[in-house]
């Protein structure tokens, strides 16, 4: 029998747990009074087809969220697996997040990161509250993906790198 813990009772343990779902990492920038600014993100999913949406979740003590959220458009780019120190420097408390790295904006100000896998082009479609973090609904206006771009992977608490793995028929079939 598997004996499970409170989930209320250890919050670093809870949070391997989270850690032990592999996903993938997310620019999310947008140009605000002509200077970029942006944060990674990992909490980032699809969400619906029809209309395009996807969903994020930032963390409600984030100081990068409030001067994002009021942007018309936002780009969200998902991070190719030689990102990770553009992650790491995204992910930190530098005021110029953006030395070094590679950017374009779109005329309508949404930032994307040079040499991602996919591009996404959104606004805010709502906000929902959700605990100690926001899950926040974008609408994609434009996208663009080369899926040949190996993503960069964030799992226990590491950067990993996929490997494709040929699926082995069963036993007897061929």
């Amino acid at each position: 029998m598997i004996e499970l813990m409170s989930a209320t009772s250890d919050g670093k343990a809870l949070r391997r747990a989270f850690g032990c779902f592999p996903s993938g990492v997310t620019a999310i920038c947008g140009l605000r009074d002509g200077l970029a600014v942006g944060m990674a993100a990992s909490a980032f999913t699809s969400a619906s087809l029809d209309p395009p949406l996807v969903s994020l979740c930032v963390q409600n003590s984030s100081t990068t969220w409030p001067k994002l959220r009021e942007l018309a458009r936002l780009g969200i780019s998902v991070l190719a697996e030689d990102h990770a120190d553009a992650c790491l420097q995204l992910s930190g408390k530098a005021e110029d997040r953006f030395v070094g790295i590679e950017w374009s904006a779109s005329t309508e100000g949404a930032v994307f990161m040079e040499h991602a896998t996919a591009w996404l082009d959104c606004s805010v479609e709502r906000e929902v509250p959700a605990g100690d973090h926001t899950m926040v609904i974008l609408r994609i206006h434009r996208f663009l993906a080369d899926p040949a771009v190996a993503p960069l992977v964030f799992h226990a608490s590491r950067f990993r790198r996929l490997v494709a793995v040929e699926p082995v028929p069963p036993a007897g079939q061929a």
